[in-house]
């Protein structure tokens, strides 16, 4: 019987290692931290530089994925509206989403972050930067809901 106890904890602790090893693809700041600085490791290039060190080129980029994540969300029946968060994507040389790393911040608005998290997960699995670059990179910044990329783009006109 003690042969059994044995081998049961054994099994039980080696498949809690290996989903332990499995990085998802969306994650809150904290919960993945060996798959989020592996990640940082695999991707040194950052957005401004694949924007070819354009601030402009690179806030554009960044501001109209946000707009993108926003018309996701509300496809999928979310109000992000009041939603603030701290967040770092990396993605891949094609341009597709590698991981997408958030935290709420403090003054944001009290939801349910799950949902943030599944709206994430839909909006990575199918969402692709139109630049691409020799490897994967990155960006850390801050997502205020909405974004107001259409008031920005028509005063620029």
């Amino acid at each position: 019987m003690r042969q059994v106890t044995v081998i049961l904890c054994l099994l039980v602790c080696s498949l809690s290692s290996i989903a332990q090893e499995t990085s998802s693809l969306v994650s809150l700041i904290g919960d993945d931290e060996k798959g989020y600085e592996q990640t940082i490791s695999e991707c040194p290039s950052l957005l401004l530089e694949v924007a070819g060190n354009s601030m402009d080129s690179a806030y554009k980029v960044w501001t109209d994925m946000l707009s993108d994540i926003e018309k996701s969300a509300s496809a999928d029946g979310v109000d992000l509206k009041g939603t603030k968060i701290w967040i770092n994507l990396f993605w891949n040389t094609d341009g597709s989403i590698k991981k997408v790393v958030y935290y709420p911040k403090p003054n944001s608005k009290n939801m349910d972050f799950t949902l943030v998290t599944k709206v994430l997960e839909d909006f990575a699995s199918n969402y692709s930067l139109p630049i691409e670059h020799t490897e994967c990179f990155s960006h850390y910044g801050s997502a205020s809901f909405p974004t107001h990329t259409k008031l920005v783009t028509t005063n620029e006109k």
